[in-house]
């Protein structure tokens, strides 16, 4: 005679649904907006999201990688630059890198990253972490050109403008009311400022240099 073992679960299937992480995020970003994120706990962000707070530590450290987990973004720009051709100039290689970042990560996703600006903007903590993180993009930057062969000034003088151009850009995206340019445009028009700028500034410097 055949007979079937029953499997008792002592969780809820539905907190093993793939889709967990996600769920996770939704909540937290939901409480962290409506309650501020100091007053957010763990065990609040899990009773929102129907799961437990051992699901939650399976995917975040803490509360504050909601933000910040998952792939960060100069982990991102270290592989663009390492997959580069050798042959490509630093310009050309730092517009399509930030072209890549535009359009793989942000493209979209105006409205998720507003939220996500505007809870950072409002904790300390977070506003550092943020700094941190823009700092770790310019290292990463810089060490990816020096690994280029380029001189060690002029990498950090192109790692430091391209994650300036980048932060300023995302700014100006979040900040515009409409969808009539996309991320990648405006990066395109600070590149052309700072160009610009550059350009007028060499003028003047050599107008106003010694004549031997």
């Amino acid at each position: 005679m055949m007979t079937r073992d029953v499997i008792t679960y002592t969780e809820d299937v539905s907190r093993w649904q793939p889709d967990a992480r996600q769920r996770l995020e939704r909540a937290a970003i939901e409480l962290f907006a409506t309650q501020g994120f100091a007053a957010t706990t763990v065990p609040q962000i899990t009773a929102r999201a129907g799961l437990t707070t051992r699901t939650f530590f399976r995917h975040f450290a803490d509360k504050r990688e909601v933000l910040f987990g998952g792939e960060e973004i100069p982990e991102f720009a270290a592989r663009i630059m390492a997959d580069a051709p050798a042959s490509l100039d630093p310009i050309t290689l730092i517009t399509a890198g930030l072209q890549t970042v535009a359009e793989t990560r942000f493209a979209g996703r105006r409205d998720e990253f507003r939220q996500r600006s505007a809870i950072i903007a409002s904790d300390e903590g977070l506003r550092e972490r943020e700094l941190s993180k823009r700092a770790a993009l310019a290292g990463v930057i810089r060490d990816g050109f020096a690994g280029r062969g380029v001189d060690a000034r002029t990498a950090a003088l192109l790692a430091d403008s391209t994650a300036t151009v980048l932060n300023v850009a995302i700014e100006e995206w979040l900040d515009q009311d409409d969808e009539d340019r996309t991320l990648f445009e405006i990066i395109l028009d600070a590149l052309h400022s700072l160009q610009a700028a550059l350009a007028s500034s060499s003028s003047e410097l050599t107008q106003c240099s010694p004549r031997g």
